[in-house]
Formats: C-alpha cells, structure tokens, sequence
C-alpha cells in the first residue's frame, strides 16, 4: 500500500502563487509516476499534470501549461505542484495519484489517490 497526503491548498487572489505538497508513504514508490488531478464542484475530476520517477518525463494538461510546474524529489518521496498566475477557474480540490510505470492523464490508471486539498482562486 501507498499513502498519499496532500499539502499547501489554501486561498489566493487572481494572479498569486501556490504550492502543493504530496508526501508518500508505505511501500517504495520506484519507478511510479506521479500526478496531480484536480475536481471542482460538479464536474469530473480532470488531469492536472504528471511526472515520471526519473523526472525525465513531464506532463502537463492544455489548461495549467506555461502556468504549473510539477516535479518530484525521490530521497523526500514527496512531489510539488508550483501553480503561479493562478485564476478563479484553477479552483478546485487538488488530488495526488501514484502508478507504477509511466505517467498516464487518465485518472483510472492510477492505483493510489491521496484525500485532496483545497485551492480557491478569488477573483
């Protein structure tokens, strides 16, 4: 089993800067990806970014690129999502997901899903 905690959500203005946290714990998490998703009230819960365990292969979905950066320090078994020039659309619950092998945008390829943290962009 893996355990994943999410950090760092809170409230921001248009335009600021947040950083998520996902600490893992459990089994060894190598050579698994990475990936933030995110879900806002009422719709489904959509790909945010991903990253490999080398980090040599980064993912990142139409919405948050150029804006949300993800990377991962393996001795820490933590990864960071820095979500800058953030907008009142960004808001959501952000969740952490793990997979063995490579990262994947779709959500039901991951095995292990973290609670979630909030992010609300105020306008």
């Amino acid at each position: 089993q893996v355990q994943l905690v999410e950090s760092g959500g809170g409230l921001v203005q248009a335009g600021g800067s947040l950083r998520l946290s996902c600490a893992s714990s459990g089994r060894t998490i190598r050579w698994y990806a990475m990936a933030w998703f995110r879900q806002a009230p009422g719709q489904e819960r959509e790909f945010v970014a991903a990253i490999s365990y080398a980090g040599s292969i980064t993912d990142a979905g139409d919405s948050v690129k150029g804006r949300f950066t993800m990377s991962r320090d393996n001795a820490k078994k933590t990864v960071y999502l820095q979500m800058d020039s953030l907008k009142p659309e960004d808001t959501a619950v952000y969740y952490c997901a793990t997979r063995f092998g490579e990262p994947k945008r779709r959500k039901s390829e991951y095995d292990y899903w973290g609670q979630g943290t909030q992010v609300t962009v105020s306008s």
